[in-house]
This record gives C-alpha cells, structure tokens and sequence, in this order.
C-alpha cells in the first residue's frame, strides 16, 4: 500500500517541495530510503522504529521503500522524521488513509526513541512554504510553536509526542490550536542604557548619528574609555523593527537554527563575533549553507571589537555586503543569497599596548609596531566606514560626580523622528546609509558654503569618490536630526570631523 504526505527542504532562507512517498510491498522485511538523503535523513530509518514501537505501533515487517521526490534534489534536515512515520502508519493501515474531500495536515518535527517530538531548524520557513502551498493547519513540535505563531492563514498546533498526532489524525482526539492571542512580540533580554555612560560627548554624538542614519561607525581609544558600552547601548535607541523586517530576521535565526533570541521580537539584532571567528563563520557558508553573522545581524548591528585583531581575510569579506547588502554563497551544485543589510559597528585600540598618545600612561610600542598594527586594516576596509571617531579617556571628575548621561528614550525619539524623516523622503525602510549616488544628488545637495567647504576638504585631504558621497550622507542625517531639510556648511563640517582615519595624537 502507499502513502504519500506533502513536506518540504530547507534552500536557504526558504524551501521548496517534497513528497514523502511511502511503499509497503511483499518482500524481504528491509527499509530502502532514497531521493538523495543527506546523513540526518537517512539515520531517521533508526528513530522512526524505535519511535513507533515505544508509542505502542506496530512496525510492518514489509519491504519498506521511502522515496523524497523529486529525487535529483539533496534533502537535508530532521523534520522529515514525522511525515515519515504517519506515512508508515498510513501505509500500514494502522490510521485512516486521507478522504479524498479532507487534506492531511502539515507536519514536521523529529522523533525521539520514546516518541516524543523535539524542536526542529527552519520551523519558520518551512510554515511560511505550508501557507503558500495552501495549507490551512500545521502540526509540529510545540517548542516551535512561538515560532510561528505569527504566520497569518495558518492553524498551528502544537504535539507533544507521535502518538497523539496519530489520535489526531485519527479523529480521536483534537490537537489544541494556538490561539492568535497568544502570540510573543518581546524581546528576550533587557537593553544597557546610556544613561550609565559618563562623559564621552562627542562619542555619544557620532552613536546617535549613526543610529539616525545606519552609518557604520569605527571607535579608536584605550582600552576601558567606553567603546564597548556605547556599541552594546545602540539597539536601545534605533528604532524598533517593522512586522515585515521582524519576520526576515526571524526566519534567519530559524534557518541559523539559534534559540538565544525570542521569535519575531521588535529588537534589532546585536551581534558580537569573537576575533577568532573564521570568515566561513562571518559570512556564512558550510556543506549545506547556513547564515553567516553578517546575515544574523541582518536589520541590527554588527559589532566587531578590536577590530586589528581579526584576521584579515575575515574583514576583507566584510567589502561586498557592506555595500550590497547581502551575500552570495556559490557551490558547485547551487548558489544562494543570504540578506545582510546590517549596520557595522567596530572598536579598535590605537596601538598594540592600547596608550599611544594616552595622557598619562605611556605607550611602549615602537613606530614600526604602530604602523604593523594599523595596517591589519585595509585602507578599501576603512574607506566603508562613514564616520570614525577617537574616544578619549573620561575625565576623573566625569566619573567621580555621578551624573547620569542622558538616557537611551531621547535619543530613541531624536533616531526616531530623523527616520521617519528619510522614511518620507526615501521610502518606508530607507535610511541615508543606503542612499544611492542618484539620490544623493536628489536629496543630500548642500547650500552654496557647503559646497564650497567640501570642495576644499576634498583638494585638501585628498578624499576618494566614495568619501566623498558618504560624506554627504552623514551631514544628509546630521540635519534631519536637527529637523532642517537644507544641509547648510554647519552640517558639512561636523561630517567632516568624522570623516578620515582615526589620529591617535588628538588623545
């Protein structure tokens, strides 16, 4: 007898079709599995029996052939353990057959050796490919329900074991169905303030226009002035996330298989890769290509902390989604795209020791040291970087009054105000960092002393075409946080002071 159940492969951020074909047929009792299983698929031939015997089912000792179609096509992924087992139980004759007016439910989900069912990677995009094939009711394990709660048109609900999906299906008892009120939007951990940071103004200044505009910012200063507080204080004050934008980065981390961040909440992402992290691991890849942590850091912020201690290959493949936005992942058998349209937040120490030019300690590093350390970043890699900025140590008195610095809400409402300004200007989502070089000249022209002043930055400093742009970018955010729509010769200069690499001796 045969079965056949609907089910799907992961394919990057998405998925496409899969009929789960089973065939029961007289024969030599023996378990055949083919439509290109990768390991996980076929080591489920183990967890289904043992998951049918120990939830009370008969195993049939027949000529067992399991076929994913289309057949050409590599399958991947332990979700495939549930249809599986309902197609045996089908085939078998141990549940109902589908009526020909009823459609069997959705479902996913791995087989543990008692039966129960346990979380499975790409939840998300496999309910989102359900929803698009007209599906109507999902079943799956009830780990990954908040995970997509949030799909519209779609019935989900949650099983605990193989068993009751089998009564389920059977008509002896109903699964419960989620209820759309009972949906999570939160975030999963509370956000620093920067109220807790002391002094530093202008530092907290270059922050706020960075987060305004999504302008990547490089932070140069000894160590312990504050570097690291101010990048983990910048998901408090950028704006929350839109229900499109939650949904992408959601089925990023569903794909990604990590369960440290609660499904569609309105945070944008953190991330903070290690210096040791391999460029496979930054820009994503692996035998079956998972999202790298430029695409985890997808609509949030990246943050690279010192930065001349990465390797050189990990930051040089940092180039092209920095100005793209996403990443092509080529194989030889496919070739995928992963979005990465996140804002780069680095920190750096001006010397190997950390104190050249520090006011009262001094550096113990030679010239030639300097310049070693400086040049493990590419000038290509600074040039991407709209503003830069050396943070120097705080002053004693700063620390000792304990006066709090202003706090993340008003600089959330100042970010907020300045966005909502680019979204009417450039479109819903838009910020100047993703301005093209047509709507710069559209939208970012500057009087004529601005131009005038930049003109003479640009002969005296020798800056590139692409400083150039990014200059006007930045004074393009300067002014909408100032609610002004003409970029006058003040906005000009203060975008100049952000612009070029870092100079320790200023300290």
């Amino acid at each position: 007898m045969l079965a056949r159940l609907a089910s799907a492969a992961l394919r990057g951020l998405s998925a496409e079709a899969v009929d789960v074909e089973v065939d029961l047929s007289r024969g030599l009792p023996c378990w055949n599995m083919v439509g290109l299983p990768e390991a996980a698929v076929r080591e489920s031939r183990d967890r289904v029996r043992a998951a049918l015997l120990n939830a009370g089912f008969e195993f049939p000792l027949r000529h067992i052939t399991v076929n994913l179609a289309p057949a050409d096509r590599r399958k991947d992924g332990t979700h495939f353990d549930l249809p599986v087992a309902i197609g045996l139980l089908m085939a078998s004759g141990q549940i109902p057959p589908d009526k020909p007016d009823d459609k069997t439910p959705f479902m996913l989900g791995e087989l543990a050796l008692d039966g129960r069912l346990n979380p499975v990677v790409g939840a998300l995009p496999l309910a989102l490919f359900a929803r698009q094939e007209g599906f109507t009711h999902l079943i799956l394990p009830r780990e990954n329900v908040a995970e997509v709660i949030d799909v519209e048109s779609l019935t989900v609900m949650g099983a605990d074991n193989l068993l009751h999906v089998a009564q389920h299906l059977a008509g002896k008892i109903q699964l419960e169905a989620t209820a759309p009120s009972g949906r999570k939007t939160g975030d999963s951990e509370p956000i620093p303030d920067m109220a807790d940071i002391r002094g530093q103004q202008q530092a907290r200044r270059a922050v706020e226009i960075a987060a305004a505009g999504g302008h990547h910012l490089l932070m140069s200063g000894p160590p312990g002035v504050g570097k690291s507080m101010l990048a983990k204080r910048m998901p408090g004050i950028l704006p929350p996330l839109t229900l499109e934008q939650r949904l992408e980065v959601s089925r990023i981390y569903s794909v990604a298989g990590m369960g440290n961040r609660m499904p569609m909440s309105p945070v944008p992402p953190f991330r903070t890769p290690h210096h040791s992290a391999s460029d496979v691991a930054m820009i994503g890849g692996g035998s079956i290509p998972r999202p790298g942590e430029v695409s985890r850091a997808h609509f949030g912020v990246l943050f690279l902390d010192e930065l001349a201690e990465f390797r050189r290959p990990v930051l040089e493949v940092l180039r092209q989604p920095l100005e793209d936005g996403y990443v092509c992942i080529a194989r030889a058998a496919d070739t995928l795209k992963f979005p990465a349209q996140f804002q780069l937040i680095a920190a750096m120490n001006p010397c190997a020791c950390g104190y050249w030019g520090h006011p009262t300690r001094s550096c113990h590093c030679t010239p030639a040291q300097i310049k070693r350390y400086r040049q493990r970043i590419s000038g290509p890699l600074l040039d991407r970087f709209d503003m830069q900025v050396n943070v120097p140590p705080v002053e004693r008195e700063e620390l000792t009054r304990m006066q709090p610095g202003e706090p993340s809400g008003r600089l959330a409402a100042r970010v907020l105000a300045a966005r909502q300004r680019q979204y009417a200007r450039l479109g819903e989502g838009h910020t100047n960092a993703r301005m093209t070089t047509r709507k710069i000249e559209g939208h970012a022209r500057p009087d004529s002393e601005g131009a005038k002043l930049l003109d003479t930055a640009m002969e005296r400093f020798g800056l590139s075409a692409r400083a150039y742009h990014r200059i006007l970018k930045v004074a393009r955010t300067i002014a909408d946080l100032e609610g002004e729509e003409v970029m006058s010769a003040r906005h000009i200069a203060e975008a100049l002071q952000y612009r070029g690499e870092p100079d320790t001796s200023a300290f």
